[in-house]
């Protein structure tokens, strides 16, 4: 079996792709507690004990409002661990998975972004990853930076599970309405990785998938298909849950706003649009609409 590690393994994404991993390769799981981000030290020691031919950097610093007053600390995991494990992976001859974000684009955009549009991030959060990715670029290791949007899952903090806790304490919701994105699932991106390791079968991942994948290094875009602002996930996600719990559930009344009546510290985009063709054509990954991955998440929540 191939080896490997993955960082933030109890987060949203790491934990969703140690899942898919498990059986098609030795797992080396990293928490913050046995690999803190933050502490650069920490990052050659644990990757060299693991010796790993892929390593998934699935840790991040996503407090996006408190980045603004607490840069240093999202620079120091998203940007300078990401460098300093591009340069181990490249030590290593590993292949790095790392995550980046739709928020290094400013939103200005009409269409979808593509990888060749010019980044121009609105906030701090945005900043520090895309410095990540250019690090990671500037390495000389092979690596698959893919950037994705409105992460949710049926574990960790997210969207869909802060929409239904407050639906049991407030009557009235008040969402923002005028920020398109593509709601993408942890499981999916997790399916994703897994599928760009050569693992779409069942058995374990050969050495020659990860070479293959290591020879389309690059950066990629990895979001859901489809489109919504945050009022319309909300609505799906109240229209699905309700249909499954039945009377006993009350939907909240929801309200659309607009951005500048939900004064934020970091700014967001108004368009999170990715383009994924890029990715699709140069592996065949594809990922679904975002309605189908949200029956799944609700499914696997009930």
């Amino acid at each position: 079996m191939i080896r490997v590690l993955v960082t933030g393994s109890r987060g949203q994404i790491g934990g969703e792709v140690v899942r898919a991993l498990a059986g098609r390769a030795e797992v080396i799981a990293h928490d913050r507690a046995t690999l803190d981000l933050a502490r650069p030290g920490d990052i050659a020691t644990r990757v060299r004990e693991a010796r790993p031919d892929v390593i998934v950097n699935a840790a991040a610093y996503t407090a996006v409002d408190r980045a603004e007053s607490d840069e240093a600390l999202a620079r120091a995991v998203n940007a300078v661990a990401a460098g300093a494990l591009a340069e181990e992976a490249r030590r290593a001859g590993a292949l790095l998975v790392h995550y980046s974000t739709d928020y290094v684009f400013d939103g200005a955009k009409q269409g979808a972004y593509v990888e060749s549009d010019a980044p121009h991030p609105l906030n701090a959060y945005g900043r520090t990853k895309l410095e990540g990715e250019r690090a990671i670029a500037a390495s000389g290791a092979a690596h698959l930076t893919l950037r994705t949007s409105w992460v949710y899952g049926p574990r960790g903090g997210n969207f869909v599970r802060t929409m239904l806790r407050l639906a049991e304490t407030r009557e009235e919701l008040r969402i923002v309405d005028d920020q398109r994105g593509a709601p993408t699932s942890s499981v999916e991106l997790a399916r994703a990785t897994l599928e760009l390791l050569g693992g779409a079968t069942d058995g374990a991942i050969a050495i020659e998938a990860v070479a293959k994948a290591k020879s389309g290094s690059g950066l990629y875009h990895a979001s859901a298909a489809g489109e919504t602002t945050w009022f319309g996930f909300a609505e799906a996600i109240f229209a699905e849950w309700s249909r499954r719990a039945g009377a006993g559930f009350r939907v909240p009344r929801l309200v659309p706003i607009a951005s500048s009546e939900y004064p934020a510290p970091a700014r967001r985009p108004a368009n999170s649009l990715l383009d994924s063709s890029r990715l699709a054509g140069a592996f065949g990954v594809r990922l679904g609409p975002w309605r189908e991955a949200l029956v799944e998440t609700l499914s696997a929540l009930r």
